[in-house]
């Protein structure tokens, strides 16, 4: 029997996504869905034939955890990620989305306060409604969009930006706008507990968040609060308790270890593990490289944040609030940086012109020429940029980091950043180093094993069924890559490059990346459950 397609893709080595080992076959698209061609079909014809021939054929990857949901409306091709065979990434994450958020002065000022970690682009702030923002999305960019709703913009709408207690009313109001925004489109609640006023919430507010989330299908995506306790398990017990309590699934996000901390990695992996044999859903991402990134603003304490830009740009300027987070920054130590605390700060996107020359370099750079205080340096340097600048520190330890990439719960979210001549690599090269480094290279775990934790893991934990499977009638994100070639070029000193080997990437049936150049095209979907 002859059958017709749009694309037909054949003669590679298809890995579903399932996890099954990988076999000959054929894949072929119509509209926007794809097909499994039988086998001995050769007379089906095509309107474009791609010979994948020493190639591996796999569903879209999936970021589950991406900082693009400013800059990709500046920037929609968005090659960074889609160059490494992604289809489809999750914004509104760390806490800070950007819907919903009726109030335009409130949104200002949360593109203000955290444009060093998500930026902010000469775009049209014109939306309020979780719907109203994702109408910017689809058809408009080239991968695939989900939302989560950020517990700083709940905050936000219902009590401000300062350090208080939500009672049960204002408790009230947010779940019913969670529950409205999952309505229109959201896949749940995410926090960041060292970003204000996100960071205000306590455990119970979380819960409740949580609660609603999970009636809704949804689940808890947390940036936990690393500060609490003995600054090691405890923020981590605390994450996995807020799911505990409000009976949906907790998502720790960027879960790995470092170098500071003061035990190993496997009582970290064993409070999931544990957890998982007693029936709570708990699973985590990671990214594969040793680079952090974050807005220099989070060196600040939390409570020097409260009331939003204006507020913190008061209290930064005072000698005597400085004081006091002088004080609070050595009994921190080096635990958010790295050994050599100020020089292991690189710094990045500045917009003053006598900033420019620091493009790139360490804060312990800036305070060696200055001769003054480091704390008056970071305080006059985010004032002088008016809290706009990004850093990159030490993350994840070269020497833990594979046990997190291979533990079977975990999957990867980049934490993928766009700001700044030399952002962390994991924006560039996330993906390919898992398949270049990890698998070939260190055989660390199976080709196989690797894609479903870029696939079909991630569609589970986000609700999507029509996505991370090769399946008959299912969405039509494809990546095929070459696994002799495939790695990342992206490194420390030079973040900006992309990767080798993907070869051609597919968005919703659309040929987005062919023969490993960006076609233009721009079919991206918003995904819901």
């Amino acid at each position: 029997m002859t059958a017709t397609y749009d694309l037909l893709i054949h003669s590679g080595s298809l890995v579903d996504g399932s996890g099954a080992p990988a076999r000959p076959g054929s894949v072929a698209v119509e509209g926007d869905r794809l097909r499994i061609v039988p086998p001995g079909d050769a007379a089906s014809t095509a309107g474009r034939t791609i010979d994948a021939s020493g190639m591996v054929v796999a569903p879209g990857f999936i970021d589950l955890h991406s900082h693009a949901g400013l800059m990709i409306l500046a920037d929609p091709r968005h090659e960074p990620k889609v160059r490494q065979g992604v289809t489809t990434e999750v914004i509104g994450v760390d806490g800070l989305s950007y819907a919903p958020m009726p109030s335009a002065r409130d949104l200002e000022a949360l593109v203000e306060m955290n444009a060093g970690l998500d930026g902010d682009p000469e775009i049209a702030y014109d939306w309020g409604t979780v719907t109203s923002y994702l109408d910017r999305f689809d058809g408009k960019v080239s991968v695939n969009i989900g939302l989560l709703v950020g517990n700083s913009a709940l905050r936000i709408c219902r009590l401000g930006w300062d350090d208080v207690r939500a009672d049960p009313r204002a408790l009230a109001d947010m779940r019913a706008m969670l529950r409205e925004a999952m309505e229109q489109g959201a896949l749940g609640v995410s926090s960041g507990l060292d970003y204000p006023p996100g960071a205000y919430a306590d455990t119970d507010e979380l819960a409740a968040l949580t609660g609603e989330a999970g009636r809704g299908g949804g689940f808890y995506h947390t940036h936990v609060r690393y500060a609490l306790g003995d600054r090691y398990l405890d923020p981590f017990r605390e994450a996995i308790q807020i799911g505990r309590l409000g009976g949906a699934p907790a998502h720790i996000t960027h879960f790995y270890h470092r170098q500071t901390f003061p035990g190993g990695p496997a009582p970290m992996l064993d409070l999931v593990d544990d957890e998982r044999a007693e029936g709570l859903d708990v699973t985590f991402d990671s990214y594969p490289y040793e680079w952090a990134s974050k807005r220099l603003l989070i060196m600040i304490p939390p409570w020097a944040q409260a009331g939003g830009p204006g507020p913190t740009r008061e209290r930064l300027a005072d000698v005597r609030v400085r004081e006091r987070i002088r004080r609070e920054l050595e009994d921190r130590g080096t635990l958010f940086a790295g050994k050599r605390a100020w020089h292991d700060v690189r710094l990045g996107y500045f917009t003053r012109a006598q900033n420019l020359r620091w493009e790139g370099r360490t804060l312990g750079e800036l305070i060696d020429e200055r001769g003054e205080d480091p704390v008056d340096v970071l305080c006059d340097l985010l004032l002088d940029e008016n809290l706009h600048v990004n850093e990159v520190t030490p993350g994840p330890w070269r020497e833990t980091l594979p046990r997190f990439i291979a533990h079977p719960v975990g999957m990867i979210g980049t934490d993928s950043t766009f700001v700044g001549a030399k952002p962390s690599p994991r924006t560039y090269g996330s993906f390919p180093r898992i398949l270049g480094q990890f698998v070939r290279d260190e055989a660390l775990l199976s080709l196989e094993e690797a894609v479903r934790k870029m696939t079909s893991a991630p569609a589970a934990r986000l609700g999507l069924s029509d996505r991370g499977l090769l399946r008959d009638g299912l969405a039509a994100d494809l990546v095929i890559f070459d696994p002799v070639r495939v790695r990342s070029n992206a490194t420390y000193e030079e973040p900006r490059r992309f990767p080798e080997g993907i070869e051609h990437v597919i968005v919703n049936g659309t040929l987005v990346v062919d023969g490993g150049v960006h076609t233009g095209a721009t079919p991206g979907r918003v995904v819901r459950r």
